[in-house]
């Protein structure tokens, strides 16, 4: 008994033996789960804390294009803000606001300032880099915003372009005709909006009309045909049921986008062109990076595809100014010369002017003859002729010296050719990015074209009324009726350019006259106070066919849609929209530093 006893405690000792190990064993195995566990959960937390900023730094780099843009949108001036020292704003015209006016997303370096995100408890913030140096050739601003969260910082670099006329092919303030464009005596008030009353003519859209482009009226739509709208279409008319805009008679229009008319809300025009002439000064390089030039009186410009051009400009005594009212002034080479040797160069008794070069991003400026005491280009009112030696005089205030109205020519109206007007005569095939501004009227004498499509870019920007020239000459037959024909050869005209008539209207000149022309093509951008007629019809049944002018045949240029001519003008209220935004690699790091 004692024997089996012994057996049986000395197995139970055994068994204990072996069991410690393995109680050991497989606490430590749960040791090093529970161990793996907390570690797991606290990098998952931690994987999520740094997910959580690196989402957040984006997103206040987002927030700090969108703060930039408010900025611009309050002041259009903004897109000169920047801080000189970034990296990304190298070759740009920039400078730190001051005072109130203190941006602390300019910040740079450790000890540089962030903006705030709002809404974030101070948690994500931003800075912001400019680079204006495309600015004054295409309306492009590219901002580099980098967003701070924790330990993460994300940059983007987004495109920003002003919004406004150079949007549309086709763009009106009223869809009604324009009195004082027929008649500059006319007292009239036509700017009022459909549909209340007004003495004026309406203008419709018909069965000749095709628009390839997005298009945009502040007033009613009005048609009689079966237009063709090849793009976006827009009116800030609404109607209370229906389409939103008026059918008078005729075959439907057709739209592109089902809906449309859509409603849009309205965009103010400018009331006048003059801060294009600011571009002339050369007294303002902190407002003006590369001055323009300045002529005066009656001036005609003849592109070439060689990258020059033609000027002849009588009246011209200085192609850029100084002070407020112009009391100093300056003719560097690159405008051409004032006087008998350049730009009032004759050959026996007609001017023929001098070549100078389209420079980069080139804004010309054409103003009236100024009569204004110690303005530098003064003439005195009662003059017809230029100061210079050897000037051809005006026979008459209503016929200029350089050549308009040409011989046979019945003017459309007295003042049409005024003899000290600023008046620019423009045609030819230009090489190079130019916008060209006159205080009065911009004619377009001949074809206007690129010589590279890709590369070449025109604004005219006419005060006043922007037409193409379209001179008659008339007759009496022999029941005593008035004939008019045309003065010129050819048919069909071709315009590549933006165009806009700040005060007045965009049409061909004398365009119920003389029979038909053909097809007017523009290729660009068309913005109008008044809609201009180019044409009229006659229409039997659903077939309308061309009476006299010109069958419309327009294009918008889509690179308008990202570029601008060189200091195009904008709307009254100017907003900005993003073209092109990509992320590239972070511009800062967490502490301040650039990488």
């Amino acid at each position: 008994m004692r024997n089996a006893v012994r057996r049986v405690l000395a197995q139970d000792t055994h068994d204990r033996g072996l069991a410690m190990p393995l109680v050991i064993g497989i606490t430590a195995a749960l040791a090093a789960l529970m161990v793996a566990g907390v570690a797991f959960a606290t990098g998952a937390l931690r994987n999520a804390r740094s997910d959580q900023d690196w989402n957040s730094a984006l997103a206040a780099a987002y927030a700090g294009i969108e703060e930039f843009e408010s900025r611009l949108a309050y002041d259009t001036s903004y897109y000169s803000a920047g801080n000189p020292a970034a990296s990304f704003s190298a070759g740009s015209n920039v400078r730190l606001p001051v005072g109130d006016a203190t941006n602390p997303a300019f910040g740079l370096g450790a000890t540089g300032t962030w903006a705030t995100v709002p809404g974030s408890n101070g948690a994500s913030q931003f800075r912001y880099e400019i680079d204006n140096s495309r600015f004054a050739q295409d309306g492009t601003l590219r901002v580099r915003s980098t967003g701070r969260a924790g330990g993460e910082t994300r940059s983007i670099v987004a495109d920003l372009k002003q919004e406004g006329f150079i949007d549309f092919l086709y763009f009106t303030d009223f869809e009604v005709t324009d009195p004082q464009a027929v008649d500059p005596t006319d007292t009239k008030n036509c700017a009022i909006k459909y549909p209340n009353p007004r003495p004026c003519d309406n203008i419709y859209f018909g069965g000749m009309d095709q628009l390839n482009g997005p298009v945009h009226t502040n007033d009613a739509i009005q048609t009689n045909g079966p237009a063709e709208f090849n793009g976006r279409v827009t009116t800030s008319w609404e109607a209370a049921s229906g389409p939103n805009y008026i059918r008078y008679e005729g075959a439907r229009p057709t739209f592109q986008n089902p809906g449309d008319p859509t409603f849009s809300t309205s965009i103010g025009m400018p009331p006048t062109n003059t801060a294009l002439k600011k571009e002339t000064r050369s007294d303002r390089p902190d407002e003006v990076a590369e001055t323009g030039c300045l002529y005066t009186g009656p001036t005609s410009i003849e592109f070439k595809s060689d990258g020059t051009m033609r000027v002849i400009s009588p009246w011209t005594q200085f192609t850029n100014t100084t002070g407020d009212t112009d009391t100093g002034g300056s003719a560097p080479d690159k405008c051409g010369k004032p006087g008998s040797t350049g730009l009032a160069k004759k050959s026996g008794s007609t001017y023929v002017g001098v070549d100078v070069p389209v420079t980069d991003n080139l804004v010309i400026y054409v103003q009236n003859v100024p009569t204004t005491s110690g303005n530098v280009n003064r003439v005195a009112s009662s003059s017809r002729t230029p100061v210079h030696p050897g000037a051809i005089a005006c026979t008459s205030s209503n016929r200029n010296n350089i050549g308009y109205p040409i011989e046979n020519e019945t003017v459309p109206f007295s003042t049409a050719y005024g003899c000290r007007n600023g008046d620019v005569f423009v045609k030819g095939v230009l090489n190079g990015r130019t916008t060209v501004a006159a205080e009065n009227y911009v004619y377009i004498t001949g074809n206007v074209t690129y010589a590279d499509d890709n590369d070449d870019m025109l604004g005219l920007v006419g005060n006043n009324a922007v037409w193409v020239w379209n001179p008659m000459r008339t007759t009496t037959d022999w029941r005593g009726d008035t004939i008019y024909s045309s003065l010129l050869g050819g048919r069909d005209r071709y315009i590549d350019a933006a165009i806009l008539s700040v005060a007045h209207t965009f049409m061909v000149q004398n365009y119920n006259r003389g029979g038909t022309r053909g097809d007017l093509w523009v290729t660009g951008a068309i913005a109008q106070k008044f809609r201009g007629p180019v044409a009229t019809t006659t229409r039997s049944g659903s077939v309308s066919t061309l009476s006299t002018g010109y069958a419309k045949k327009y294009y918008y240029d889509e690179r308008f849609r990202t570029q601008a001519p060189p200091k195009y003008l904008s709307p009254v209220t100017t907003t900005y929209g993003i073209t092109v935004w990509v992320e590239v690699e972070p511009a800062f790091d967490s502490d301040g530093n650039y990488r």
